[in-house]
């Protein structure tokens, strides 16, 4: 058994959410019961866990609430993982990790809940999966469980965690549930005690970020919009244009959503897309575009003059681009299907942005599998595949033309290596820095670097290379 006085959360609010099921509810219908299987389907397959749930939700007529529960319990148990499965190992008899996924993820999913949902009682969250566990698996299993969560449940005060004196590395990676690999190079590059709050940062629940179209509204508009429907709200430290909600509410429900004028997208999406600084009538190739996000962006910020060619390599995405485009009353957008590392225009741009595709460790608070799928082996090979597109849109972008590389991770292989490798091979492109244009505290050695905890924001990077005359 594990005990220690650590505070079992800082970074969670409560939620509220339903504590029982409804009378008419099947077994086969619960939430949790919904939870469960995506929890165990998620571990038997490398689909990332937000698709899981979106093609699950869509195939049942759940009610908003139920459908709230199944996404906070299967994001919240991956979320917490190392944590949750510390505990369940120390109080579990034999192997934990051998257990059958029925009964392991219906143990995880109940001490989720007794330790960060304040709004259901520990004994509710135990009860519902007991009882799932007896009408799948029987009596013995259902009494395996009862009794492994009633034990964490009558020392819950006195878990004890990896000594940060003895092991600082294995204590943040089991308490703050990240990999050792990745809590390891934080540590190193940060030290113990900031490394220790990017990763606290990691673990809060996602807000929604909305940049206001600026091309059909305003920030006046967007906030009464927003205090006659009750949502809380509040507005950017790094972007006067972006809102972050932070209740639980569908925005996309909204008029103004509907309108188009908001869209939803980070304020660090948005600060690279600023650096770019697209005019009115220039020629913007957006390379790696699908959703289409910052090409939407650079397009109001075009006033919907010019041209901008949204390039994307699977074409099954470029709906999503139009969609985005046409819901913010853009003509100037030209979704494109073709290979970033390929593409061979018959005009060279004035800016070309670079968009590329990274491992996404910037935005663990939005996809906290992440975490757990990648790997140090994924940050080295993404760097490769980075710095081919990076070395071809050089050759798209006219004299005296710029290209704004950006990527939603905090890792310098992906970051400033990349960009500093392509300045030692382009003696014609120099690197502007980043805060000639943005706000200084987003802003690091000429480049732009958010963070999650001091921005609230997703960690990204973005570099502004000048290709001179």
């Amino acid at each position: 058994m594990r005990q220690d006085q650590a505070p079992l959360n800082s970074a969670t609010e409560p939620l509220s959410i339903p504590t029982s099921l409804s009378a008419d509810s099947s077994l086969f219908e619960s939430a949790r019961w919904i939870a469960v299987k995506l929890l165990s389907r998620y571990e038997n397959s490398d689909s990332f866990i937000d698709k899981l749930i979106d093609a699950e939700l869509r195939r049942t007529d759940m009610l908003p609430p139920d459908r709230a529960l199944v996404t906070e319990l299967v994001n919240g148990v991956v979320r917490w993982l190392s944590r949750i499965d510390w505990i369940l190992t120390g109080f579990y008899h034999g192997e934990f990790t051998k257990c059958m996924p029925i009964v392991k993820n219906s143990m995880r999913i109940a001490l989720y809940q007794m330790l960060f949902l304040s709004k259901i009682p520990p004994p509710a969250a135990i009860n519902e999966s007991v009882e799932l566990v007896k009408k799948i698996k029987g009596d013995r299993h259902a009494g395996i469980v009862n009794g492994v969560l009633r034990n964490i449940l009558r020392n819950i005060s006195n878990i004890r965690y990896p000594l940060r004196e003895e092991n600082e590395v294995l204590h943040l990676s089991v308490h703050s549930a990240h990999p050792q690999w990745m809590v390891r190079r934080y540590v190193m590059r940060y030290g113990g005690e900031e490394a220790e709050h990017l990763l606290n940062a990691n673990n809060v629940r996602p807000s929604i970020t909305l940049r206001i179209n600026s091309y059909r509204s305003s920030i006046e508009e967007v906030s009464q919009a927003l205090n006659n429907a009750e949502i809380r709200f509040e507005v950017s430290t790094i972007h006067p244009g972006s809102i972050l909600i932070t209740s639980l509410r569908d925005v996309r429900s909204l008029p103004i959503f509907a309108e188009g004028k908001v869209s939803v997208q980070d304020a660090s999406a948005t600060l690279s897309v600023l650096l770019a600084d697209p005019k009115p009538g220039m020629l913007v190739y957006d390379l790696c575009s699908a959703p289409g996000g910052k090409a939407v962006h650079a397009a109001e910020l075009m006033k919907n003059t010019g041209r901008i060619v949204a390039l994307e390599v699977y074409e099954s995405k470029l709906r999503f681009i139009d969609e985005n485009a046409r819901r913010s009353g853009i003509t100037i957008i030209e979704p494109t299907q073709g290979d970033a590392r390929e593409y061979t225009p018959d005009e060279l741009a004035d800016i070309v942005m670079v968009d590329a595709p990274c491992t996404g460790l910037g935005t663990l608070t939005k996809k906290p599998d992440i975490k757990w799928r990648r790997s140090l082996d994924d940050v080295r090979k993404m760097s490769v595949l980075q710095y081919d597109i990076l070395n071809h849109a050089a050759t798209v972008v006219k004299p005296g033309g710029r290209i704004v590389y950006s990527t939603c991770t905090i890792e310098p292989e992906e970051n400033e290596d990349v960009v500093l490798k392509f300045l030692s091979s382009h003696a014609n492109f120099e690197l502007e820095p980043a805060d000639q244009v943005l706000p200084s505290e987003v802003c690091s050695k000429g480049f732009m670097q958010t963070y999650p905890y001091k921005h609230k924001s997703d960690g990204a990077f973005a570099a502004r290379l000048k290709r001179k005359l």
